[in-house]
């Protein structure tokens, strides 16, 4: 499979999804967009290869995926842990937060994300 950002094949899909987003997604952009954390550019609903991600941030080459219930299925774990090799076989580093953190507890999550974002000072 040919890797591509932004699939004009799935612009009506990521488009349905940016207009049907969740409460917690919602939220979560809201401190996402107009470069609020470390003047970083993050897009909603942009698609890596065959999957669309819910935030990344080219810069860094993150994916912030928000997980609601139906992530707890077998299924839906087994598709998230192929998706996330797939993922990081391309660099991007993929962090998941569950949608009721979000919800209660925002900036412990935006927090988490500043920290995936900073480096490591070397050891």
């Amino acid at each position: 499979m040919k890797f591509t950002f932004n699939d004009p094949h799935l612009k009506d899909r990521r488009s349905d999804l940016r207009q049907n987003s969740t409460d917690s997604e919602r939220l979560l952009w809201s401190r996402l967009r107009a470069r609020q954390i470390s003047g970083l550019k993050f897009f909603r609903q942009y698609s890596v290869g065959p999957y669309i991600l819910d935030f990344y941030c080219p810069t860094k080459h993150l994916a912030i995926e928000v997980d609601g219930g139906q992530h707890m299925e077998k299924e839906q774990k087994e598709y998230d842990e192929d998706r996330t090799a797939f993922l990081e076989s391309h660099g991007i580093r993929v962090v998941r937060f569950w949608s009721n953190e979000i919800l209660k507890n925002l900036s412990g999550v935006l927090q988490k994300i500043e920290n995936s974002i900073i480096p490591l000072p070397p050891s």
